[in-house]
């Protein structure tokens, strides 16, 4: 008996031991965020097989075989954090986890965190961000880069439907070329025009590491055309992390994408991040919509010391695809929310497109877009002392590309030359009339050719900002923006369609021109890699117009903040000298003919107080001014060297907003109201058939140079966290975007462009919407985990009050009559769009996410927009999947 109680004992005492050493090694803890938690974050206990996974509430517990070691913890689209364990410390608490596009932490070997105008000045702005997360989720290869961004308020994203790369954005009613766009800093809006041109950008949806859209005013220092706002993309860089992923995607319409991402995380003082993949689709969504690509991400980190990071970055988006433009409709184009189809206006359907057509059995379209644009930078940050430092960017990009149209009569000068059918290009018949032209050759409106409108460029810059953190509340920054740029454009031949030649005498001057008579015969590829190493064609070869353009820009800026707990308050100024000159090898007798360059000074002036009156509660207010000088196309008359006339002047833009920020635990919400005018703007619209006397011009362009604008709205958005598992957001805005004032305009002849009338006194506009965008917008967001590893998410988003852009006969029609004219109003609408993640965790932190996402989930039927040629078809039902391997 006592023999076996001994026993007894000993193995209650073993039991018992081995209960306290189970005990004593399981960990426990928490991930968040730094608000929310982090459900599916992965848990592995360093140099073992042994890990786990958060739950719905970002909680986890792991048996670790160790007394001691270290704890891993991953998740995708956030740094990685290690964490020491030991006996004694078991219990690791809260982990936050930090975005991998945060700013604050060196975890990222340099992004010139000191020239990237991330809102991180203690003065608020109105300022929305999309995260690592949501790219990273909501991206796909149908899907447009500032679609990521229509969860905003005051976005509108429009012309979707036109082809792969070709969406316009509009913030509080302007348009790109009026928005910032911002790259790491550096300024990519076109210097020629200020617009974005995304199908050059398609990489930006796999390389970006975080988006942050700044309403109205901004944060940027920059002297930059940041009329409706400021957009800052930060890219990814050299990370420390050694660790890679493989995606394989697809979607409708026979889309197909595939990914590669290696990161070999820091060895020594050095580390190489890269990311290459391609994609291919027979449309994006209306016929004669294809498009392929490749795109690619190269980054090379290396860190000296502690005060000095280096790296360098190359990324590019080779890309080619069809387009889709608007369609002409008679009056009371809808019944009950359907749109009609009338017999001869848009036979081609809602997703039809007369641009495309049949060739020898093959699609071929009108307009295909073919562009290749490598950009490549240098950001050096240099910690000269603890309240000094200095960051600079260096970077250059090479364009080539362009786009293809019709030299010639065309299928619509031409008998059957659409399909009575469909409206589709009838290109056999086209080529069967080139074959009866004396000699075979083309010229002026004889004859069907296809060309392609090449547009070179090279342009590379500086900028450079200095920062002194004066004591704990004051602060100084000054820095300098230089920009330098070239460019190239001319015509070419693409496809002859039958025809032996085609005369080069398509000029603008042809009088003064006589010497271009010479038949050109060769025809050029479209493939962008072929274009970007191609010599460009002798002088004897190109068609229509040969012109360059130089633009230099220097610009200094500077800003003062002073901040403490409660209260703060900023002043940031910008000055820049932009010169202009333009070079003619077309229209002048001498063959080359040089403007003087033509030098225009602007700046911009800012300023603003927040005051923390509760902890959570802040009320802020801003202000500034600009004079923006006039872009280049603006400044010359169109393919000459010709000033215009009157000269150009600079526009005035004056900005006020004021807002509210309420933050718990639980709730974040934003308010804002904003007033913004814009003065002696210069605009054109285009129109056709314009009749002066007993000429009939068919194709004519509205150049005004003093209209005013005047825009005004409130803003409101939220995030709540209602349940462990359970996020809301949602937003609203109302805009009264209205123009305002007279203007006086001429009206330009596109084919000689000659003015062929003029009228100073100028034409009213005053009180005429401003079309193009939404002014009234919301939306409502969800996301759910239905398990840890499981999460389905919805946004409905509502677009109200939206009208056709200005049609300016129609102006003046109603202006003659004594009538107000106004915009035309479109239909509201609305678009869900849903989506679900699941993550398997494999050994050793190794994950499998599978990603889904379905827009327009209902086919909701409308138009995005209207301009002078008819209205754009919006989107129905797409949808894409991918499967991602991380290891």
């Amino acid at each position: 008996m006592e023999k076996i109680s001994t026993k007894l004992i000993a193995i209650f005492a073993l039991v018992l031991l081995c209960n306290v050493t189970w005990a004593q090694n399981l960990l426990q803890g928490r991930v968040t965020n730094g608000t929310e938690p982090l459900s599916g974050a992965t848990i592995l206990v360093k140099g073992t097989s042994v890990g786990s996974s958060t739950d719905a509430n970002g909680n986890f517990s792991i048996n670790a075989p160790l007394q001691t070691g270290t704890l891993v913890v991953k998740m995708l689209g956030y740094l990685t954090s290690e964490v020491e364990f030991s006996a004694n410390k078991l219990n690791l608490g809260t982990i936050v986890l930090v975005e991998s596009g945060s700013q604050e932490l060196g975890e990222v070997v340099v992004i010139g965190k000191g020239i990237i105008d991330i809102a991180d000045r203690k003065t608020p702005i109105a300022v929305s961000t999309i995260t690592p997360l949501e790219i990273q989720e909501k991206s796909g290869a149908n899907v447009e880069f500032p679609e990521l961004m229509k969860n905003t308020p005051s976005v509108y994203i429009a012309d979707q439907a036109s082809g792969f790369g070709d969406s316009k954005m509009f913030v509080r009613g302007f348009d790109q070329s009026n928005t910032a766009f911002l790259l790491n800093g550096q300024p990519i809006n076109g210097m020629e025009d200020g617009n974005m041109y995304w199908s050059n950008w398609s990489a930006m949806s796999d390389v970006a590491n975080l988006i942050q859209i700044q309403r109205g005013l901004g944060s940027s220092k920059l002297a930059i055309s940041s009329v409706g706002g400021t957009v800052n993309i930060v890219t990814k860089a050299t990370e420390l992390n050694r660790g890679g992923s493989v995606r394989m995607e697809t979607g409708n319409d026979g889309l197909a994408k595939a990914t590669l991402v290696y990161n070999t995380g820091m060895v020594g003082k050095w580390g190489f991040s890269m990311m290459v993949n391609g994609w291919r689709a027979d449309k994006k969504y209306a016929l004669g919509t294809a498009g392929a690509g490749q795109n690619y991400f190269f980054s090379v980190g290396y860190q000296p010391n502690e005060n000095h990071n280096l790296n360098f970055m190359i990324f590019g988006a080779p890309q080619w695809h069809d387009q889709n433009y608007s369609k002409p409709l008679v009056s009371g184009y809808r019944s009950n929310n359907t749109i009609l189809q009338t017999p001869g206006y848009d036979i081609t359907g809602e997703k039809g497109n007369n641009n495309y057509g049949w060739y020898k059995g093959e699609g071929l379209s009108q307009r295909t877009n073919f562009y290749h644009k490598p950009v490549s930078n240098i950001n050096w940050d240099w910690t000269i002392s603890d309240r000094t430092s200095l960051s600079t960017v260096l970077y250059a990009s090479i364009g080539k590309g362009g786009g293809t149209g019709i030299l010639g009569n065309g299928p619509g000068f031409t008998l059957n030359g659409y399909d009575a059918n469909n409206g589709t290009t009838n290109w056999d018949v086209l080529a069967d009339l080139n074959t009866k032209l004396t000699n075979g050759i083309s010229q002026g409106n004889n004859g069907t050719t296809l060309r392609a409108s090449v547009n070179n460029h090279f342009w590379y810059g500086l900028v450079s900002n200095f920062n002194i953190e004066a004591s704990e509340y004051l602060s100084y920054n000054v820095g300098m923006d230089l920009r330098f740029y070239k460019g190239d454009h001319f015509q070419q031949l693409v496809d002859l369609l039958g025809a032996q030649g085609r005369v080069a005498e398509s000029s603008t001057r042809p009088e003064i021109n006589p010497h271009k008579r010479n038949v050109v015969t060769e025809t050029y590829s479209t493939n962008p890699w072929e274009h970007l190493f191609r010599k460009s064609p002798s002088l004897d070869q190109r068609v229509a117009y040969d012109n360059s353009e130089n633009i230099n820009y220097q610009g200094v800026f500077g800003q003062v903040e002073y901040a403490d707990d409660q209260f703060s308050v900023f002043v940031q100024g910008a000055m820049s000298n932009q010169g202009y000159q333009k070079i003619d090898r077309w229209n002048y007798a001498e063959g080359e003919k040089k403007s003087k360059f033509d030098n225009k000074f602007g700046y911009n002036l800012k300023g603003g107080m927040a005051y923390s009156f509760v902890e959570g509660q802040t009320v802020f207010a801003n202000i500034g001014h600009y004079s923006r000088q006039p872009f280049l196309d603006n400044v010359f008359i169109s393919n000459t060297v010709d000033f215009a006339d009157p000269e150009v002047k600079n526009e005035k833009i004056f900005g006020l907003e004021a807002g509210y920020k309420f933050t718990t635990e639980m709730f974040d919400v934003n308010l804002n109201g904003y007033y913004t005018t814009w003065k002696n703007r210069f605009t054109d619209y285009g129109a056709r058939d314009y009749v002066v006397g007993s000429d009939t011009y068919q194709s004519v362009t509205y150049l005004f140079t003093g209209v005013g604008q005047a825009h005004k709205g409130l803003e409101l958005d939220f995030n709540a966290r209602v349940l462990s598992n359970l996020t809301l957001r949602g937003y609203g805005s109302i805009g009264d975007w209205k123009y305002d004032g007279k203007s006086p305009y001429r009206v330009r002849d596109n084919d000689s462009f000659n003015i062929i009338f003029e009228d100073k006194n100028g034409q009213d506009l005053t009180g005429v919407k401003v079309g193009n965008a939404a002014q009234t917008t919301f939306g409502l967001g969800a996301k759910y985990f239905i398990l840890p590893h499981f999460s389905i998410d919805a946004d409905f988003n509502h677009f109200a009050r939206l009208y056709g852009n200005v049609n300016v006969d129609d102006i003046i029609a109603s202006s003659l009559k004594g009538e107000v004219y106004q915009s035309e109003k479109l239909d509201s609408y609305n678009i869900i769009d849903a989506g679900l993640s699941y993550t398997f965790n494999l050994k050793n932190s190794q994950k499998l996410k599978f990603r889904g996402n379905v827009k327009n989930l209902l086919n909701e039927d409308y138009f995005s927009r209207k301009d002078a040629y008819g209205y754009f078809y919006g989107v129905g039902t797409t949808w894409n999947a991918g499967l991602t391997y991380s290891f």
